[in-house]
Order: C-alpha cells, then structure tokens, then sequence
C-alpha cells in the first residue's frame, strides 16, 4: 500500500514545532537550571541577595544602603539620626528599593542648593565638626538612592560622635571603620568608600545597643 506524503506546509510546521519544543527545553528549563546551579555553587551570596544576619535572620543587603533614625516614642516610626550609628548618604527616596532614584534637582536649582546648605548645617550640629569640612556625599544621595557607600572621610568624621554614644574609646571605633575600608575596584575604578551597612553591623556586633539596631528596630 503507498504512504501518503505529507503536504509541504505540513512537514514544515512539524518541524518548526519540533524545534519549539527543542529550545523550550534547552533554554526555558536547561540553561535557567544551569545558572541557578552554578550561581548557587560559586556564587551564593550575591545570588541570594548578599544578605547580612543577625541572631539567625536576615535583617540587611550590603548592597542596598538603610537609614539609622531613632524611632518617636508615640507613633514608633523613625524620624531622628540615632547618634549611635553611622549614618549613610541622603536618600530621595528613604532607601527604599521600589522607589529607586534621585530628586531630579539640577546643580543650579535654588531648591537643591538651600537642601544642601541645610543639610550641611545639620551634619555639622549632628557630629560636632565645622561645617566647611562636611564631605560632599553627607549631603548629597546618589544617583539610585539606594548606595550604602559613603566616603572614608564622612566614616572618619563620625567616629568621635558614635564613640560618644557608646562610650567607647575612639580608637576602637575608628579600627572597625578601618575595616570596612575599601579602595577603588582594580586600583584605579571609583573612589574609596565605606559600605555602612557592613560597618553598622560589626558595631552592632560588637558593642549591643538595645534601643536601635539594624532595620531601624
């Protein structure tokens, strides 16, 4: 009995369909499978969020930067830098990772030169320092909003202010920023800074403070 062929088209679109199925797998489960493995084997941390814990549970990113306030003893939200902490950069958007970005204020508008000088003001008051040595990233936020990074110069600045808080000897202070140093990526990229989340939890880790901690609680 002689076999039917099989129309063109049909053969085409059989084929076309084989190759679907073909690909799906490979690049829809194989190769999704492949990344999460190797990410998983070589790579655990950043994959998951390079996370920071404290007594067993995740309570920071060191990639995304917080706020350090003291919380108001009526409604419990914060809304002061706590002087026990190191305190990041400004933030348009309060650190928070579903609104990142900057204010938009261009270098000339009045509005952005009378936030820096009040700012300016206020950290001067805050770490006891004149305010024409306030580094410029303690009044400006970045370009996400979200940098835990600030300069070695602003960490430094805030040394004697967080000792004070503590009660703790200067110095001490001063080793654990030292620490958490970092220099510029291939020793030319970037500038040198501090990630304060990091620096925030070895004080934490250190030297307990009861009524503030990391996530502001």
């Amino acid at each position: 009995m002689a076999r039917t062929a099989v129309p063109a088209a049909l053969r085409h679109h059989l084929a076309a369909l084989r190759m679907l199925l073909v690909l799906t797998v490979v690049t829809g489960v194989g190769y999704p499978l492949l990344v999460t493995a190797i990410a998983q084997v070589g790579l655990a941390d950043r994959a998951n969020g390079s996370l920071l814990r404290a007594h067993g549970r995740p309570v920071a990113s060191r990639l995304i930067g917080q706020n350090f306030r003291l919380p108001t003893v009526t409604s419990g939200r914060a809304t002061l830098p706590d002087p026990a902490w190191f305190q990041p950069r400004p933030s348009a958007g309060g650190y928070d990772p579903g609104n990142s970005g900057a204010s938009n204020l261009g270098p000339t508008n009045p509005k952005l030169t009378r936030l820096i000088l009040a700012r300016r003001s206020a950290v001067a008051a805050f770490d006891g320092v004149p305010a024409a040595v306030v580094p410029a990233d303690a009044v400006t936020g970045s370009g996400s909003g979200l940098d835990p990074a600030i300069s070695p110069e602003y960490a430094y600045q805030q040394v004697r202010r967080v000792a004070g808080a503590r009660r703790l000897s200067p110095l001490r202070v001063r080793r654990l920023v030292e620490r958490r140093l970092h220099g510029r990526t291939l020793g030319f990229l970037g500038q040198p800074y501090v990630n304060v989340v990091e620096l925030n939890r070895d004080l934490a880790a250190a030297v307990p403070v009861s009524r503030a901690g990391l996530n502001g609680r």
